[in-house]
């Protein structure tokens, strides 16, 4: 398989029928040639995964300052008003029962602290992408775990709050996870609707995960075809074998 970026983005958009362009996340030491920083302010973090459909632009820590959440999570250097904001969410979060003491040691930091964050559609990330994002609906997501579980031989974890966690999950593990979202990336997100969830994939075993993911994808629409005139047959009356429902389905597509 061609291991461009660009033909890696084609073939996961064209086998999940994605609506929304791959997003490439990698944290480096200095901002690539091709890239600009980013202009304007953002809400949160996981606004630039908005933004990053259609450019590639490098953040820095002071681009996250109004997400100290996000800014928690890619362990990036807060500022005292940051440490202030993020002592306050969790003090709001505390009181509605939303992050427990216990359950803030069980979310994911990034490893290290990165001086820069690049984003961009990754058919034309400046970098090798450390992270790869993918949106998804049930069926989307069903494929993709399905990669997941060849060629990692397990299952991926599905993360809850905060959406933005993901990152370092897969940055810090080198393994793939799906996130189920949280309410402010869906509010910050238009696209990010409610049937959507997040895919992530590490960057550094791209190639395998694409291969798996066009081959599931054909696989799955075959096999949708088949148990499709299966349950019609079923329902008419009939009580086919595999071999009379995969011939059915042959003589129907000649």
């Amino acid at each position: 398989m061609d291991q461009s970026y660009s033909h890696l983005a084609e073939t996961l958009s064209n086998s999940l029928r994605l609506e929304q362009p791959p997003v490439a996340v990698c944290f480096p030491d200095s901002v690539p040639a091709s890239a600009s920083l980013h202009t304007g302010t953002a809400p949160a973090g996981c606004r630039f995964w908005r933004d990053a459909k259609t450019a590639s632009f490098a953040t820095s820590p002071t681009d996250h300052a109004l997400c100290a959440v996000g800014s928690y999570t890619h362990n990036l250097e807060m500022s005292v008003a940051q440490q202030t904001d993020l002592e306050d969410c969790l003090g709001v979060f505390g009181n509605l029962g939303y992050v427990t003491a216990e359950d803030l040691a069980l979310i994911p930091v990034l490893g290290r602290r990165p001086k820069y964050v690049v984003y961009a559609p990754l058919a034309q990330s400046p970098l090798p992408p450390e992270v790869v994002l993918l949106f998804g609906d049930a069926s989307q997501a069903l494929i993709v775990s399905e990669a997941v579980q060849q060629v990692e031989h397990r299952n991926p974890p599905a993360l809850g709050r905060p959406a933005c966690a993901v990152i370092p999950q897969v940055a810090n593990t080198g393994m793939a996870a799906l996130s189920l979202g949280c309410c402010g990336a869906r509010a910050y997100i238009d696209a990010f609707t409610s049937n959507l969830v997040l895919c992530a994939l590490p960057g550094a075993n791209l190639t395998a995960y694409v291969e798996r993911i066009a081959a599931l994808a054909n696989a799955n629409s075959i096999l949708s075809q088949f148990h499709q005139r299966r349950s019609q047959d079923v329902a008419a009356g009939a009580k086919p074998t595999v071999k009379e429902s995969l011939a059915a389905m042959g003589s129907a597509t000649d």
